[in-house]
């Protein structure tokens, strides 16, 4: 009697067991699907903006159909679901990934423009604001590795149908990277570190030449010099910066000025 209650009990459980496969949150909706159903119904979900469905759909799609089309335009499509999602670090690894298993694929120009977008932490003007902070305030790295994902798009594919925004970007993030020097720059020479100043200007003036920040590059320059008392290399920068800026607001005051317009702070 004692076995037979236990042989019950094992068919019991092995029946609940089995039946938790049934339960309605363990259903699979996607089993029998074909690859082009899943991209369908995938594809839905993102252009609705359900992220995060969309990510489930088209990674059960390349996983139950690894080989085709489907499986690849899946790759690419969870890149650009992550970046919409807002999850810029899985959206750059998604495109990495894509870009590594298929580098000659006819749409790899697209994943290296997403991959760039989630590096790029500020708009064109065209996205709106941010938050009333200056790009150039903030920790340059994902500036720098924007750029260099922009900077090889266009090299490597400069008819792509994304080039052109890119190589705008390209130029937003220059600039920004130079007034980020500028900015360290202007940090340093308003605490007396003059020589660490001119150092981050000179960085700005080599790197970045031509961008916006220039002209304030060459002022902190002149200011810093100034202070050092090295007059050769300060009447070198102010040379520079007479010949590049004739007109520059840091001039204010005119040749009437008692003073140099350098000692003017």
């Amino acid at each position: 009697m004692a076995g037979l209650t236990l042989r019950s009990l094992a068919v019991i459980g092995a029946l609940l067991l089995g039946g938790c496969g049934l339960l309605p949150d363990q259903v699979d909706e996607t089993a029998g699907w074909s690859a082009q159903k899943i991209y369908t119904e995938a594809k839905g979900a993102l252009n609705e903006g359900s992220y995060e469905r969309a990510i489930t759909l088209f990674e059960r799609l390349e996983a139950r159909y690894p080989y085709g089309r489907f499986a690849q335009q899946a790759q690419i499509e969870v890149a650009y679901a992550h970046y919409k999602k807002n999850e810029p670090a899985l959206a750059i690894a998604a495109a990495d990934r894509f870009i590594r298993l298929h580098p000659n694929h006819p749409h790899v120009d697209y994943a290296y423009y997403l991959k760039g977008l989630a590096t790029f932490n500020e708009d064109l003007g065209l996205l709106g604001g941010l938050q009333n902070q200056d790009l150039s305030e903030r920790d340059p790295k994902g500036a720098q590795e924007s750029f260099d994902t922009f900077r090889e798009l266009v090299m490597r594919f400069p008819e792509s149908r994304y080039a052109a925004d890119a190589r705008q970007r390209m130029q937003y993030l220059v600039n920004s990277l130079s007034a980020h020097e500028v900015h360290v720059s202007r940090y340093y020479y308003r605490r007396g570190a003059y020589v660490a100043a001119i150092n981050r200007a000179q960085t700005a003036l080599t790197n970045y030449p031509g961008t916006p920040a220039t002209e304030e590059a060459l002022f902190l320059m002149v200011k810093s010099y100034d202070a050092l008392g090295m007059t050769e290399l300060r009447d070198d920068a102010d040379r520079v910066m007479r010949m590049n800026f004739p007109n520059s607001v840091y001039f204010a005051g005119g040749p009437q000025q008692s003073k140099p317009w350098w000692q003017l702070w």
